[in-house]
């Protein structure tokens, strides 16, 4: 994110008496001392060109006697060619909007400038109505609304008077750089502009940079990030998802007691790095995990936003976070609502590698979105449409990615298994019972089962309403899904199905809701998105009873 940030060293103001007057004060404020100790001869040359060139093109550049100019930059190109960058300052204000670039030929003669404004500086007071402390205040109110309430911690706010030549007519203004900690100890900053007059905000944007990097993933190749840029290092930050970010539990683990409250958390360091470029795609690299995670976390993210306008976890567009490498060969993954984020172990290496595979990432976050929502309780038949949910919209994330790496399928996990696991993936959502103990079909002991064992019925209902009944194959993957009734059943697609699923669970759902609750649940949604009687309610229904679930 590029912003305009005038450094007033070594301005001066231009005189307004004659030429040898006015060409003194130009040369002076071009050639400033700590300027020219600072720059080669060439770069030297170039700004005493420029400088001719500000005496001789006054007038067209805008400048008046109230002004003052000072060189931020200088770019000598090889054929000679040289582009001189100025901020200005009005009355030794700084003048936002005031920058401009001087382009000379390689002998020095004026060719033309860039200004970032056209307008003619003129205000007839520098006098602020708008006290410093307020607009402190102002700022401090702005950067807490972008942070959703959050308790912000150190908060500290700098108000500077400027001459705001970016929005409108130039205006007397406050630019307050307001900087403070959030909740997780993770930096947050807004610089805020303030009509000095009137008290409106006009602007405001963040100023914690925000990169677009990249890493190395050990399951879905190499994937974009964004970063966010704090002084000199590139945290694992992502401030376009509500600072969703990845940190390293070091392999430790909560201290918890019998009930499960935990007393002290595993501790989460963000991860950091150099240059952005993150991860190697081995596990000997810890930043590789992270990648695969902080990735799962950014396509889950924009799967829901795209997919259901839903912004973020719990739809307030605040982020989550990951804890990766917890614990000591840690063969799990799970979500927490207390701390509102993800943990990932990095497994035994022999049944499973590292849990941070995509469908993984989305399925601990859908939890996050159940808890939300229909808040479906852990036990029995809702417990087991609870993992469903979280199979069903986690593998409508990986078919969102497109990542040729992992391609959509509906085998859950099959990325972290290893030939130790005697299977190729932890579920199957055409034929659920292929992994020796999932339900195929409902019957009145399903929610007597581990939920994730009930979630069967579920899945195997999603993967009929997707892509029908029988023997096929999709993405390259085999599949033979059967039906109880022995009735065919004709898929609608992978995109309504979510539609019905997460409308169903956003608007229907309960925390008791059962399998019975399910069918009503998502035909009552089949029917408000495309109608009673439409193509897809009949395909709800008949899926449905295609799972026994009548």
């Amino acid at each position: 994110m590029s912003r305009i940030r005038p450094h007033v060293r070594g301005s001066r103001r231009l005189a307004a008496a004659g030429v040898a007057a006015t060409a003194a004060t130009l040369l002076a404020s071009a050639l400033s001392p700590a300027a020219v100790a600072a720059d080669r001869p060439s770069r030297a040359g170039a700004i005493e060109n420029a400088a001719s060139a500000l005496l001789a093109h006054a007038a067209s550049l805008g400048l008046t006697s109230a002004e003052g100019t000072s060189v931020r930059d200088v770019i000598v190109d090889k054929d000679g060619t040289q582009h001189v960058r100025y901020d200005r300052t009005y009355r030794q204000l700084p003048v936002l909007g005031g920058d401009f670039v001087v382009h000379l030929a390689p002998d020095g003669a004026y060719r033309g400038a860039n200004r970032a404004t056209r307008k003619q500086i003129s205000l007839a007071s520098i006098t602020p109505s708008i006290s410093a402390p307020k607009a402190a205040d102002i700022a401090a109110n702005a950067l807490r609304a972008v942070n959703l309430g959050e308790t912000l911690k150190k908060l500290t706010a700098s108000p500077q008077l400027v001459v705001d030549a970016l929005h409108g007519a130039p205006k007397l203004a406050w630019r307050t750089n307001v900087t403070a900690k959030d909740t997780l100890g993770n930096p947050v900053a807004r610089t805020v502009i303030t009509d000095a007059v009137s008290g409106r905000q006009i602007d405001a944007w963040d100023d914690i940079e925000t990169a677009t990097g990249d890493g190395k993933s050990l399951y879905s190749g190499t994937v974009p990030l964004e970063t966010t840029l704090s002084g000199s290092t590139y945290q694992l930050k992502d401030p376009t998802r509500g600072n969703t970010y990845t940190g390293d539990a070091a392999n430790k683990t909560d201290l918890c007691f019998l009930t499960s409250i935990c007393v002290s958390r595993a501790p989460s360091t963000v991860f950091t790095d150099a240059d952005n470029h993150w991860g190697t795609g081995a596990t000997a690299d810890r930043a590789s995990a992270a990648v695969d995670a902080q990735y799962g976390t950014n396509v889950t993210w924009d799967f829901y936003k795209n997919s259901f306008g839903r912004n973020g976890i719990a739809g307030d567009g605040k982020g989550s976070y990951n804890r990766v490498h917890y614990g000591n060969a840690y063969n799990n993954a799970f979500w927490d609502d207390s701390c509102f984020c993800m943990t990932y172990g990095d497994g035994d290496g022999t049944t499973f590698g590292p849990l941070v595979s995509l469908d993984v990432a989305g399925h601990e976050m859908t939890h996050g979105v159940t808890s939300k929502t229909a808040a479906l309780t852990y036990s029995g038949e809702s417990g087991g449409l609870n993992e469903a949910t979280s199979d069903i919209l986690g593998t409508l994330v990986e078919w969102y990615a497109n990542n040729p790496s992992d391609p959509g399928d509906y085998l859950i996990g099959e990325k972290i298994v290893r030939s130790g696991f005697g299977r190729e993936a932890l579920r199957y959502m055409d034929k659920p019972s292929r992994d020796g103990a999932s339900a195929d079909y409902w019957s009145s002991s399903v929610g007597n089962l581990d939920v994730h064992y009930s979630s069967g019925v579920a899945n195997h209902f999603a993967y009929l309403l997707a892509e029908g009944s029988g023997p096929k194959t999709v993405n390259g993957v085999s599949y033979n899904s059967p039906t109880y009734n022995g009735s065919p059943v004709t898929g609608i697609g992978r995109a309504k199905l979510g539609a019905i699923w997460y409308r169903a669970l956003t608007v229907y759902m309960t925390s008791s809701t059962n399998y019975a609750g399910a069918r009503t649940a998502t035909l009552n949604a089949a029917k408000d998105l495309y109608g009673a009687g439409s193509t897809e309610y009949d395909a709800v229904a008949a899926a449905w009873s295609a799972v026994n679930v009548n």
